[in-house]
C-alpha cells in the first residue's frame, strides 16, 4: 500500500491545482479577484493554522523567521495567485493553466543566468525556446479569439505569476533552514491572506460574498482543497521525494486545466491551443532532462 501513496498524492495534487483554473474562473463571475484571493487564503490559512495545532506546533516566534515568512507571503503565494486570477478575466482558463507550467522554465533562467548556481547547457536552452515559443502561440491565440489587447495583459499575468512562483521556490530554498515546511506553509498563507485582504478592501470596496452555488462551491475548493489540503499533499512529496521531483507535477496543469476548460466552461479546443501547451510541455521535459536518472533513484527510494 505504501509504495502506491507518493505516485495517488503525485496524481491528486496534479488534478487538485490542475482544476483550480476552472475554479477562479467560475469564481471570478461574481466576486472580484483580490476578494476571491482573499477568501481563498483565509480558508487555506485557517486549515493550515488547526492542522499546527493539532500536531502540537506553532508559527515560528522570532522575527527573522517571520519576516523570511512575510517575504514568502508575498512572492510566492498572495502575487502570484492574484495575477492568474486577475489574469483569468481577460483568458480561458487552460490558456492560464498552460502558461503557469512555465515555473520551471522560469526557474531554470533564474539558476543559470542570474544566480548562477546551475549551468546553461545548449538542452537547457533548447528546452526553454520550445517552451516559450508555445507561450507565444498560446497568446497569439488569445489574441485572436477576443481581439483585445486585453488578452495580452491576461496572458502577461500569468506568465508573471509563474515567474513569481520560480523566484519564491528559490527564497525558500535558500531561506527556510530551520523552519518547518508546514510552519512554512501555514506562515506564507497567513501573511497572504492580510495582503490579499488590505488589496480586497481597497480595491473591491468592502468585504463581498459570493451568493451563487457556483461561486461559494468554487472559493470553498479553492481555499480548502486547492490550499489547505494541496499545501499538506506537496509538502509531504517534497519531504519524500525532494523538491525537484514533487515540482514536476507542473506537468500535469496544461492537460488537467485545457480538458476541464473544454468540457465544463465550452472553451474552443483548436490546433493552436493543443500545439501551444504540447510545446510547453515537451520544452520543460527537455529542459529537465538531467534530472532524470534522480527522479527514478528518488521514485525508488519512496516506494520503499
Amino acid at each position: 500500500m505504501r509504495r502506491y501513496l507518493l505516485p495517488a498524492g503525485m496524481v491528486g495534487l496534479g488534478l487538485i491545482w490542475g482544476s483550480s483554473f476552472l475554479w477562479i474562473k467560475i469564481a471570478i463571475g461574481e466576486i472580484p479577484p483580490a476578494t476571491l484571493v482573499a477568501w481563498r487564503m483565509t480558508l487555506g490559512a485557517a486549515g493550515m493554522l488547526a492542522f499546527l495545532l493539532a500536531t502540537g506546533r506553532r508559527l515560528p516566534g522570532s522575527g527573522a523567521a517571520l519576516r523570511t515568512l512575510a517575504l514568502l507571503g508575498l512572492v510566492n503565494t498572495a502575487l502570484p495567485i492574484f495575477l492568474i486570477s486577475w489574469g483569468e478575466q481577460f483568458i480561458d482558463s487552460g490558456t492560464a493553466a498552460v502558461f503557469n507550467s512555465l515555473m520551471p522554465l522560469f526557474s531554470l533562467l533564474l539558476a543559470g543566468v542570474v544566480l548562477k548556481v546551475e549551468p546553461v547547457s545548449g538542452l537547457r536552452v533548447t528546452g526553454v525556446v520550445i517552451g516559450f515559443a508555445g507561450a507565444v502561440l498560446l497568446a497569439s491565440r488569445e489574441l485572436a479569439l477576443r481581439a483585445d489587447p486585453s488578452a495580452l495583459i491576461g496572458t502577461l499575468a500569468v506568465a508573471i505569476a509563474a515567474a513569481c512562483y520560480a523566484a519564491g521556490g528559490s527564497y525558500a530554498r535558500h531561506s527556510m533552514r530551520g523552519i518547518h515546511r508546514y510552519e512554512a506553509a501555514a506562515g506564507a498563507l497567513f501573511f497572504a491572506a492580510i495582503y490579499a485582504w488590505i488589496l480586497a478592501l481597497v480595491a473591491d470596496g468592502g468585504i463581498i460574498l459570493p451568493t451563487q452555488p457556483g461561486p461559494i462551491i468554487a472559493v470553498l475548493w479553492l481555499g480548502l482543497i486547492g490550499s489547505f489540503i494541496a499545501y499538506l499533499i506537496y509538502f509531504l512529496l517534497i519531504e519524500r521525494l525532494g523538491a525537484t521531483v514533487a515540482g514536476m507535477v507542473t506537468y500535469t496543469f496544461p492537460v488537467v486545466g485545457v480538458a476541464l476548460g473544454v468540457v465544463f466552461l465550452h472553451e474552443i479546443l483548436d490546433w493552436r491551443l493543443a500545439l501551444g501547451a504540447a510545446l510547453v510541455v515537451l520544452g520543460i521535459v527537455v529542459a529537465t532532462l538531467r534530472y532524470d536518472a534522480g527522479v527514478r533513484r528518488a521514485a525508488g527510494r519512496g516506494a520503499e
